[in-house]
């Protein structure tokens, strides 16, 4: 678990110091007129930081290599080995490194130079860990000497190696450090953070930690030799790295006590105020002696957000919309603003320090909480810790922060956007993602918690929902690619990929995206000749992410665009429009080395529909539906004229030809199934249905087909539905009745549904991971099967397709419009569903017992429930865990029709157990005590 979390930090500083490499010189960001010079100086002074990183070099680089490539070659891949580690000080695996290498270098590193690395002491320390049943390597920066250990020559020799004068100054180490020189105020901010990691914090962690909390950079050279606070924490060494070290804040009573000793070592060292007087102007100055508590990310209901701030997607700045969140912030500023306007005892702040925090009194007379970042020839900048900007301000305008206005955490909080993590600096994309979120309040889709949590934002505003990762993620699209059909024009070769049932299809049309397409798609197929493609095992799917699925013997590129399960998807093919529901262990993440390639690329997919046919023809019947289908996708190329681009819903409208046919209007596809006969719809029929226990082999003139009720053609003979495949005709009749405890015993349940205490469904806890396998493999066997003409009779067990799930259903009863009435068999639900939508419930389906469970409680007298009773034990008992206590059992023929009586029990508080009968009882007295 160490190595794990020491690699993450890794892995974050290497994405941030590479982006920053790469990109700092071109990112534009949009700020008031009044930030943008602290922007500019800001942005300069990071610039001189990164370009004096790391200056220091081995007198042992020079070593020559005695066999294979060049000395001079060595000592490069040296130098650039080092070069990384120093941006990677938490370590780097070993595997990992030919990656990074490459992606900053574009060159190969040698795995024998990787072999070579245990070998190179002077530029790098080797670490083997296990990682499950591989060995790996960690790779760090090579080892240093601290400087209070080093020797008197060693000091001499010093001034050969490093250029003191060359060195920025914020960077400069002090090299005259020692355990007693560190100020208390210093200890007491790092106690601060560490107290907020019970497990413990790695020591290289740290600086960024101080530097984000306090908006100082941490002294450096104190990570070269720990042991300067070890009086406040304790230090554990995990290896011989002097870095590689677990701190954990002491228990409050010894620092303070060590706190003291440090102030007793400085009345030594001349320090001219004594050491009580400095305790107390540091309880004066510091209200961070008043924990401020860690912002809590939302866990339950929807969360919104507003972007504050955006330097790139892997740093976001937001605020949290709710109760718990902007509501009470306002509230506090309220209070704020009523406190330092009323108060007369209110006082401006004394002795400001960086790092402090304060109440400003703001422009619009608000009062805002803000900590003081820097303080230069009198000019005061702070940071609002609740809005996230910046700005100088004047001392007259500065107050003390009173303790009652620290109860509520900072909230202003980072986020990363996810599937922009790589390209998290790309000024088009931070400028579109910029556009996108500006003023706008926002739904959020937390993927993973986490000190910057990874999010999706929605805009939700509109009619329909907009997934902001992926939309923005097409700002990086190479506009050279885009097809861009032009009216009027003729096209040839051009192959359909996919029919819709409303008749629209997508087509793909020879061009230059079209060709580069191909050639990145037969790079990966070269690359994963090579390599184990279970090494790029989706981990973490989610709405919009791009990725690889093979089809056909080849890769294709899929968006996600629906998550049913953990195990099934739906996806569509980005360069065939095709819509497939898959696996999500089928899917695979795209090599980094690829990845800008693959998303450059457009979409390959345009979509069509056939001009001068529905609306005017009239809706799409399935016939004409098949024969579109049967006529497009079995000829491998046509010709295609564009009569009509309909912008605003991304449609073409087309004639489409079979070549041998262009430009015969009168022999287009759009003439030939117009004057077919497809399009007659039967009126609205009243049909008769078998009774419940006539055999579902027997085909009477009461069994209607599906194609037959939506296409209306009655007309077909009996016989037809006898032909039907023998698959569609189940050899189980039902599943083996759901096994029930005795009477008085307890049984786990979960409440899918509550009317009122008098008709219930439960489910048997034990089971639920049952259910859900069987929804998964229902789901992936009907979105690939062949769809199958049905025969419908009443009160007979189907699967259906509700809201993009499949569902075991009986038909309750078949409706005038094409609609069915159905009962959800698992879940309990009534249902219409389309008689397009229903399909034979196959024998692999038919072993699960049916898990819903009528209920009625038990302990009230049975009534007419009122609105109000039935809302509070909805309230109590609707998709709950609870405790079920059967007292009867109502056996039924049919499983489904059988009903139990049974008390229920709330177990999720610590201390009681409430019996809802009581409750709804007691609900009841006081309903009644209202009327």
């Amino acid at each position: 678990m160490a190595h794990w979390k020491a690699t993450w930090r890794a892995s974050q500083e290497w994405s941030e110091w590479k982006g920053t490499k790469w990109e700092r010189s071109e990112k534009r960001l949009t700020v008031p007129p009044r930030f943008q010079k602290e922007l500019q100086v800001h942005l300069s002074r990071s610039s001189s930081i990164d370009s004096n990183d790391n200056l220091n070099t081995s007198i042992a680089e020079t070593h020559t290599v005695a066999s294979g490539p060049s000395a001079a070659h060595v000592n490069e891949v040296q130098s650039r080995i080092k070069e990384i580690l120093s941006k990677c000080s938490s370590g780097v695996w070993v595997s990992k490194m030919p990656q990074i290498y490459r992606e900053m270098y574009w060159e190969e590193l040698s795995t024998a130079v990787l072999r070579q690395l245990e070998n190179w002491p002077h530029v790098c320390t080797v670490e083997k860990v296990h990682r499950g049943d591989q060995m790996d390597g960690l790779l760090y920066p090579a080892k240093k000497i601290p400087p209070i250990a080093k020797s008197d020559t060693e000091q001499e020799k010093a001034p050969e190696n490093v250029t003191s004068s060359k060195v920025d100054p914020l960077l400069k180490p002090n090299i005259e450090t020692r355990p007693g020189s560190l100020s208390s105020d210093f200890k007491q901010k790092v106690v601060n953070i560490l107290l907020k990691y019970s497990s413990g914090l790695w020591a290289n962690a740290l600086p960024k930690l101080y530097q984000d909390t306090y908006q100082v950079k941490f002294p450096e050279d104190v990570l070269n030799n720990l042991e300067l606070l070890s009086d406040v924490c304790v230090v554990d060494y995990v290896s011989e790295v002097p870095r590689k070290a677990i701190l954990y804040a002491k228990p409050q009573r010894r620092i303070d006590e060590n706190l003291n000793v440090t102030e007793k070592v400085q009345r030594h060292d001349d320090v001219k105020a004594s050491a009580e007087q400095q305790c107390e102007e540091s309880k004066d100055q510091y209200p961070e002696n008043i924990t401020v508590p860690p912002l809590i990310i939302p866990s339950e209901g929807s969360v919104s957000v507003m972007v504050l701030e955006l330097k790139n997607t892997n740093e976001v700045l937001i605020r949290y919309v709710g109760n718990n969140y902007s509501s009470a912030q306002e509230q506090m500023e309220d209070d704020m603003k009523a406190y330092y306007s009323q108060n007369s005892t209110a006082s401006l702040a004394q002795s400001l320090s960086v790092g402090q925090l304060v109440a400003i009194h703001a422009e619009e007379d608000a009062w805002l909480r803000a900590r003081i970042i820097s303080l230069e020839d009198n000019r005061i900048k702070v940071c609002y810790v609740d809005h996230g900007f910046s700005e100088f301000v004047e001392s007259n305008s500065v107050y003390k922060l009173q303790k009652q206005f620290n109860s509520l955490p900072f909230q202003a909080a980072k986020c990363k956007l996810a599937g922009l993590e790589v390209f998290c600096d790309d000024p088009v994309l931070v400028k579109t993602v910029e556009s996108q979120t500006c003023s706008k309040i926002l739904a959020v889709e937390i993927l993973e918690k986490s000190d910057i949590p990874l999010l999706i934002l929605y805009d939700t505003s509109g009619e329909d929902d907009i997934n902001i990762n992926a939309i923005c993620l097409k700002a990086l699209y190479d506009k050279s690619l885009a097809l861009h059909l032009q009216v009027d024009a003729l096209y040839t070769n051009v192959r359909v990929t996919s029919v819709f049932s409303d008749g629209s299809l997508y087509c793909q049309v020879p061009s230059k995206g079209l060709s580069r397409l191909s050639e990145i798609l037969q790079k990966l197929e070269d690359y994963f000749h090579y390599k184990q493609t279970s090494d790029f095992n989706v981990s973490l799917p989610f709405c919009g992410k791009i990725c690889l699925f093979p089809s056909k013997g080849k890769w294709a590129r899929v968006e996600i665009r629906i998550i049913h399960t953990r195990r099934a998807l739906d996806v569509q093919f980005m360069d065939t429009g095709t819509v497939a529901t898959v696996k999500v262990s089928e899917l695979r993440e795209i090599p980094p080395q690829f990845l800008r390639e693959v998303i450059a690329i457009p979409p390959q997919a345009i979509k069509c529909c056939l001009a001068d046919l529905p609306p005017n023809t009239g809706m799409w019947t399935p016939d004409a539906v098949l024969w579109l289908r049967d006529t497009v996708m079995n000829c491998p190329e046509f010709s295609m004229k564009v009569v009509k681009q309909d912008d605003s819903k991304g449609i073409a409208h087309v004639y489409l030809f079979a070549p041998e046919n262009f430009p015969d209007m009168d022999h287009s596809v759009n003439r030939q199934i117009k004057n077919a006969d497809l399009w007659k719809h039967q009126k609205d029929v009243f049909l008769s249905v078998t009774p419940s226990g006539t055999s579902s082999t027997k085909v009477t003139s009461d069994a209607v087909s599906a194609q037959q009720l939506t296409s209306g053609k009655l007309e077909k003979s009996v016989s037809d539905s006898a032909r039907e495949p023998s698959s569609a005709v189940s050899t189980i009749d039902m599943p083996p009745p759901l096994p029930l405890s005795k009477t008085g015993e307890l049984m786990d349940v979960y409440v899918s549904v509550a009317c009122h205490p008098g008709h219930f469904i439960v489910q048997p806890w034990k089971e639920l991971h049952n259910l859900e396998a069987l929804m998964e493999e229902m789901i992936l066997y009907y979105s690939r099967a062949e769809e199958k003409p049905v025969n419908i009779e009443k009160n007979k067990l189907y699967a259906a397709k509700i809201e993009n799930q499949w569902y075991r259903v009986i038909i309750k009863g078949i409706l005038r419009n094409g609609f069915l009435s159905v009962y959800e068999l698992d879940y309990g639900k009534h249902e219409f569903v389309s008689i397009e939508k229903v399909q034979p419930l196959m024998d692999t389906f038919r072993k699960l017992p049916f898990q819903a469970i009528t209920a009625q409680l038990a302990g009230v007298k049975s009534q007419q429930w009122s609105e109000e009773a039935s809302i509070v034990f909805r309230n109590l008992v609707e998709k709950k865990p609870l405790v079920a206590q059967i007292q009867a059992v109502n056996e039924s023929t049919n499983s489904w029709d059988r009903k139990i009586v049974t008390f229920l029990v709330d177990t999720s508080l610590p201390d009681t157990d409430i019996w809802i009968h009581d409750f709804v009882s007691q609900s009841l007295v006081e309903f009644s005590k209202d009327d």
